[in-house]
């Protein structure tokens, strides 16, 4: 079941578990979207940040995906939730970077947009500054 993915002169592993005759030698190949979509939009953030000058002190970006309960088992619905940390006055910065990375600039981003629903977030200092999520949706679950 294990699969080494060679990517940029990287190697990257993919197994199952042991219960599907895996050896849980690395992440199954779906959270790899992902973990794509959250290092694209993530060094776009940190990128514009860097050329504007302005600085965070604290920078976690978490994604839930919600997937279908019939196979095809795929991600219906993806959310991220960018939590940063920093003097208030480089909040509008960070806020017009996340939005530029969602709007115009991450590729993994726009093209997941095109076949689901994709919602983002924003905690500065522990308060919420952003959410386009719609409201009464089921729970999305996060990707472990």
């Amino acid at each position: 079941m294990q699969f080494n993915a060679l990517v940029n002169g990287h190697t990257l592993v993919m197994d199952g578990p042991e219960r599907v005759g895996g050896e849980n030698n690395g992440p199954i190949p779906k959270p790899f979207v992902l973990t794509a979509l959250t290092g694209c939009t993530g060094m776009d953030v940190i990128s514009l940040l860097r050329k504007a000058g302005k600085q965070v002190s604290d920078f976690t970006l978490r994604v839930e995906g919600e997937i279908s309960k019939q196979p095809p088992i795929e991600y219906t619905e993806i959310h991220l939730v960018y939590e940063l940390n920093g003097d208030k006055n480089v909040q509008d910065d960070v806020l017009n970077a996340i939005t530029d990375s969602q709007e115009k600039i991450c590729g993994v981003s726009n093209m997941l947009k095109k076949i689901l629903p994709l919602t983002w977030e924003v905690l500065y200092n522990g308060e919420q500054i952003f959410s386009n999520k719609r409201q009464g949706v089921p729970g999305l679950q996060p990707i472990q």
